[in-house]
């Protein structure tokens, strides 16, 4: 009572306390000092803190280090004398006089370097070797992207109608990625192919031309024509793209193509005048002249100022020349001419040209005419006079005679028909006045180009500039860049190409266009096919095969053949093993597949497509495309290494291991009813993991006797009364790795057999003291089988893993207690 009167008193004096404070002036008061009187008694409160705690400190350890017999203070004294340095300067190096340690001690620096020195080389070659697969799958993936792009180095304009990438096709359910014009276009790639096929001659060009008539654009028809009528020359030599810089294939291509100008241009103005017969005033004897005249009628060319010459029949005699002339029919120019009686002196000329082959002057006739020309011609105010003199004289090449000429038709027939293309023995030599093809290319593509013709409004015109000026590559490029053109161009470039006209690259990995050291055009034919076969190669297999055996025999990456590369592309995308490639049946025959068509021998294409597989790890592909072509070594090896890998999993349905356990059944009935040409260890080794297979299915589904029978059967563990462990041990030494792989997860499920087995002989017995009816000798005998592997895990020479050596001993010792 007295010490709780005490806490109360207590209390009752700090609380009087704290209210004595609170009901000052609300604040303590300040104490104001200086920093250096601050930091003295900050001092002096320090030396009696440490003092404290080192006496404290001090009493502590020898509390507790004299319990132990330690004496403090000398301990202190010792550890205080102690001076590292002094110690340290003190030590004498001493050298190694001992020859089997110093020899070890290197023989162990040896080893260490040469295990460090291993190591490192062994990061830096995983590291190169990653960094070359990913250089290669970049790369690959570099030219599926350019292969997949609109245009070739141009900016893209990425738009909702545009399709820019391709590489990662969508599923059509089903459906054709071919639409009606594509369609048509296959269906005459596919009697190409057959008539081919059977040898027989075929005109790819003739029959594009002809699918093209029901093409809803008629500008693609007529750019047809105009193909048609360039390539209509007898005798096209089979390499021609080699002659496309010599005169000898020039000049007939000039020719074709101011014929096929002309003849357009002669069916524009009979048109346009039986449009118009009544204006027109058609009579007189049928022919060119009447037509010229009474088109000159329409168009009122008597009223145009500055007509020189007089006339003919009523119509300027300049302009029914000209338009004569424009129409093709040299002969009728002539004979208006020859009525003019002021065109005396160059009625001479037109003789000359007319009478020549190649439609040129001589040299000499050719000066005197551009003379003429420069003295009284080049000042006429007569636009038709001067366009026929520089249409046969070739004079002022750089005029575009816009008065006559306002149509891109006009000035291209007039830019051809004065184009320069003289043979070494024409006896022309080169004049600096002369226009030659490759100028005449280089104004149109380069100086010109897609601006000048508004090439993004109408294309097909832009497009029959570049054909008429021989530039074929160019305009299948341009073509290809525009979305709803693709199908045209691609088909322009396979009948150029079947002609041999096209100029190709010498790799399929460069660009579509491709501009050499000497200024010629390159296309990329391999690209341009299989950049168009990707818009349907997965809804369409067997059409795009068609396109594919258009690049048979080109050599592509890594010196195969082109037509290869795109097959087993083709057949890793689209899956389609069975229907490209063929399937063999039960009986070991060979169903045929969509390439066998082409091919008369598949195997080496399949062994190819199968090594593409292995080589992007896609094993169980590659072990049926093995198969396919009969490589039955390499079909085991494979399928060897997958069986060791997922013997001992459990089994579960549409698992790897369930497909792989399908497809070797399979293979071994085959094997065993029609034989195999595999090497006699890798069908052991494969009947071996089959039976490993099934022995791990029973110890699953905890089938113990039917697991314990195959496990026996198989002799791989010392579980049968006579075997040794040395005889087992000397087996194990001359297996293969992919059956050692399987120890570890054998020993375990045999180990937990036993021990199953072992349990199920503990029961206790239905009646006290009744005799266990052998039970003890059936566990002396699994506790025996149990030490057996045990002893044979520590003596086999293979690592096995930790945990497998401590379950065995815990199982086993389960067993013995």
């Amino acid at each position: 009572m007295a010490s709780e009167n005490g806490l109360n008193a207590l209390v009752q004096q700090a609380e009087q306390l704290t209210a004595d404070i609170t009901e000052a002036s609300g604040e303590l008061p300040h104490v104001h000092r200086n920093l250096y009187q601050i930091h003295e008694a900050g001092q002096r409160l320090l030396e009696k803190t440490a003092g404290v705690r080192d006496g404290k400190a001090d009493v502590k350890a020898a509390i507790l280090l004299g319990s132990r017999g330690f004496d403090v203070p000398k301990l202190s004294q010792k550890l205080e004398s102690l001076n590292a340095a002094k110690s340290l300067e003190a030590i004498e190096p001493v050298w190694e006089t001992d020859i089997e340690g110093f020899l070890s001690n290197e023989r162990e620096n040896t080893l260490l370097a040469a295990i460090e020195q291993s190591r490192k080389n062994t990061f830096a070659e995983a590291e190169r070797s990653q960094w070359l697969c990913c250089e290669r799958e970049w790369e690959e993936e570099k030219e599926m992207i350019l292969n997949s792009l609109v245009g070739t180095g141009q900016e893209l304009e990425l738009t909702r109608d545009s399709e820019v990438y391709r590489g990662s096709p969508l599923s059509m359910h089903g459906r054709s990625g071919l639409d009606a014009v594509a369609m048509a276009y296959a269906r005459e790639v596919f009697v190409r192919n057959e008539a081919k096929l059977q040898g027989l001659t075929h005109s790819l060009i003739t029959t594009f031309h002809q699918a093209s008539i029901a093409f809803p654009n008629k500008s693609v028809h007529d750019c047809w024509s105009l193909v048609k009528a360039l390539v209509d020359i007898p005798s096209l030599p089979p390499a021609a793209h080699t002659l496309r810089s010599s005169p000898s294939l020039q000049l007939p291509l000039l020719s074709q193509a101011r014929h096929h100008l002309e003849h357009r241009y002669l069916e524009y103005i009979r048109e346009s005048v039986h449009q118009s017969l009544a204006q027109a005033q058609l009579g007189g004897v049928p022919g060119t002249f009447q037509l010229v005249r009474s088109f000159l009628h329409l168009r009122q060319a008597s009223s145009i100022p500055g007509l020189e010459d007089g006339c003919v029949e009523g119509q300027p005699v300049w302009a029914l020349a000209f338009y004569c002339l424009r129409c093709g029919d040299r002969d009728c120019a002539l004979a208006t001419i020859s009525r003019a009686q002021s065109c005396v002196e160059f009625c001479g000329y037109l003789r000359e040209y007319v009478q020549s082959q190649d439609l040129r002057l001589s040299h000499s006739s050719e000066t005197r005419l551009r003379l003429l020309y420069k003295r009284t011609v080049r000042t006429s105010t007569d636009p038709y006079k001067r366009a026929v003199y520089c249409l046969v004289g070739r004079c002022e090449v750089a005029d575009s005679h816009p008065d006559v000429c306002s149509k891109t038709e006009d000035y291209m027939w007039f830019k051809l028909s004065q184009v320069s293309c003289e043979a070494p023995d024409s006896g022309h030599a080169p004049s600096v006045d002369d226009l030659t093809l490759s100028q005449l290319q280089a104004t149109l593509l380069e100086e010109f180009g897609e601006t000048y013709f508004n090439a993004s409004q109408v294309p097909m015109l832009y497009v029959t500039v570049l054909l008429l000026s021989q530039q074929f590559e160019a305009a299948i490029e341009f073509l290809s860049r525009i979305e709803h053109f693709q199908s045209h161009a691609v088909h322009f470039a396979i009948g150029l190409q079947e002609l041999g006209l096209l100029r190709l690259t010498e790799s399929p990995r460069s660009r579509l266009l491709v501009r050499d050291s000497g200024g010629v055009h390159r296309l990329n034919y391999a690209r341009l096919v299989i950049s168009y076969t990707r818009r349907f190669s997965q809804t369409d297999p067997r059409e795009a095969l068609q396109y594919f055996f258009l690049l048979k025999g080109m050599e592509g990456r890594d010196g195969h053949d082109v037509f290869s590369l795109c097959v087993a592309e083709l057949v890793m995308e689209s899956r389609e093993f069975a229907l490209i490639l063929g399937r063999l049946l039960p009986d070991g025959s060979r169903r045929p597949g969509a390439v066998d068509k082409f091919l008369r021998d598949t195997s080496e294409l399949t062994a190819f497509v199968a090594a593409q597989a292995e080589a992007q790890g896609l094993y169980e592909d590659a072990v049926r495309l093995y198969d396919l072509c009969k490589d039955h070594e390499k079909v085991l090896t494979l399928l060897n290494q997958l069986l060791s890998s997922v013997a001992s999993s459990p089994p579960s349905p549409q698992s790897q291991r369930d497909r792989l356990q399908q497809l070797a059944v399979a293979l071994a009935d085959r094997y065993k009813g029609c034989g195999h040409s595999a090497p006699h260890s890798l069908a052991h080794i494969f009947f071996v993991l089959l039976d490993i297979m099934t022995f791990f299915d029973h110890y699953h589904h905890k089938r113990e006797d039917q697991a314990l029978e195959v496990i026996q059967q198989l002799k791989l563990l010392p579980l049968v009364a006579g075997e040794t462990v040395e005889q087992k041990v000397a087996l194990f030494r001359t297996m293969e790795d992919e059956v050692r792989r399987c120890l570890p997860d054998l020993l375990l499920a045999s180990m937990s057999l036993l021990y199953s087995q072992y349990c199920g002989t503990n029961a206790p017995s239905s009646r006290p003291g009744q005799q266990d009816g052998g039970q003890e000798a059936v566990r002396r005998k699994l506790r025996r089988q149990a030490r057996t592997l045990i002893t044979f895990a520590g003596m086999v020479p293979y690592q096995l893993p930790g945990d497998t050596n401590a379950r065995l001993v815990q199982l086993e010792a389960l067993m013995t207690s």
